[in-house]
């Protein structure tokens, strides 16, 4: 667990970071939002997938108290304490590739994740 110095939102140098990449990609998805000007993409864990855990990506627009605020020119990512916990250290990414593109996380916890990349084990 992390420590303590999660509740005053101080917790270290670089806990999470998007690359240039997944921060432009979040930026044109963002204009087909109702609200684009108050609205930030959220990077959770959930139990699940084929290998323990899995992550989500959507876009909100309610942060919560627990939530820590990343930034890229401009464009926020929101991470609740409990998934940073399992993504400390971790970077979202946008990958384009000939059989599809998504976002991905680059997660240094993780002993094992599955093919697609989407779940992952501790």
């Amino acid at each position: 667990m992390l420590e303590s110095s999660l509740e005053g939102k101080n917790i270290g140098t670089e806990p999470f970071g998007l690359t240039e990449t997944a921060a432009t990609k979040i930026s044109k998805l963002l204009i087909d939002e109702r609200d684009p000007q108050n609205t930030f993409m959220r990077v959770a864990v959930e139990g699940g997938g084929c290998s323990g855990f899995q992550y989500t990506f959507k876009f909100d627009t309610q942060k919560n108290d627990d939530d820590l605020v990343f930034e890229k020119n401009g464009i926020e990512v929101v991470v609740d304490e409990i998934s940073l916990e399992l993504v400390h250290g971790g970077q979202l990414d946008y990958v384009e590739e000939l059989i599809g593109s998504y976002f991905q996380v680059t997660n240094p916890n993780a002993s094992s994740s599955c093919g697609c990349g989407t779940s992952f084990s501790i």
